[in-house]
């Protein structure tokens, strides 16, 4: 696991856009797995400028997003195939066709089957991630084993408050969510797992600190991956106590 440290948010979420157009440019037909979330959005943004300013066509690309919040119309604000065509979709060349967000409105045995027919269908080069409060990537919450494929999550309690801010009220967070397993995930050539906020320090201090791989901290599997590479600020650096703790083997300043 390779580690990237920037000085902001913005940094990072440029250099990773700079990436993931260099994938694209080396394979017009790639597969990107796709993240949601408020530290996602820079990303797209930046992956919007490039595709503005002639550098990238999203035209012949193939996406799948991690997971879907059960129960959500695929209109509602808060669904991640609306972000998706918010942030994304809408503003460049990409082929609605040719975009996969789990279906959070099928039956529950339906929205994983189908989801996980597509992932087998569709190697991933490329899978963004972020991790919650908690540590989880996807909806892969804190636990006592992984779960290898897609499946249906009852969402932590932590996960449902974090993500109150984007609804009226904590009641109205939906309590399940379909989402890949960590075998799905760990499948992609290659992952990048963005960390942004204050509120990511106990996630990261315990992915930096962990020596070994545990189901409690979800994003630890990571440490087995051939390709993984976590992306942070320098001020999270600090705020986690990672350097003193000597928990960087090595560390490097840029996406190759």
């Amino acid at each position: 696991m390779k580690t990237v440290i920037t000085q902001s948010h913005e940094e990072a979420s440029v250099l990773i856009a700079d990436m993931v157009s260099n994938i694209i440019q080396a394979n017009k037909n790639a597969c990107l797995g796709l993240a949601t979330g408020e530290s996602m959005e820079l990303i797209y943004a930046a992956l919007v400028k490039l595709f503005n300013g002639g550098k990238v066509s999203f035209s012949s690309v193939t996406t799948v997003n991690l997971d879907e919040y059960v129960g959500l119309p695929l209109s509602h604000p808060q669904s991640y195939r609306e972000y998706m065509n918010r942030n994304f979709f809408d503003h460049t060349d990409i082929d609605r066709a040719n975009t996969y967000v789990p279906m959070g409105m099928e039956p529950e045995d339906q929205a994983h089957r189908d989801f996980q027919t597509f992932l087998e269908a569709h190697p991933r080069d490329f899978q963004l991630l972020g991790v919650g409060t908690n540590g989880h990537i996807g909806f892969n919450e804190p636990g006592r084993f992984f779960e290898s494929n897609s499946h249906i999550v009852t969402l932590n309690d932590q996960t449902r408050r974090d993500n109150s801010r984007f609804f009226s009220s904590l009641d109205e967070v939906p309590k399940y969510a379909v989402t890949m397993g960590m075998g799905d995930i760990m499948k992609a050539s290659r992952i990048v797992m963005l960390v942004h906020g204050a509120n990511k320090v106990k996630a990261v201090r315990e992915l930096f600190t962990h020596r070994q791989v545990v189901p409690e901290v979800p994003c630890t599997i990571l440490k087995l991956h051939r390709d993984a590479t976590v992306v942070l600020t320098e001020e999270l650096v600090e705020l986690a106590e990672l350097k003193r703790q000597g928990s960087f083997a090595k560390s490097v300043g840029s996406l190759q």
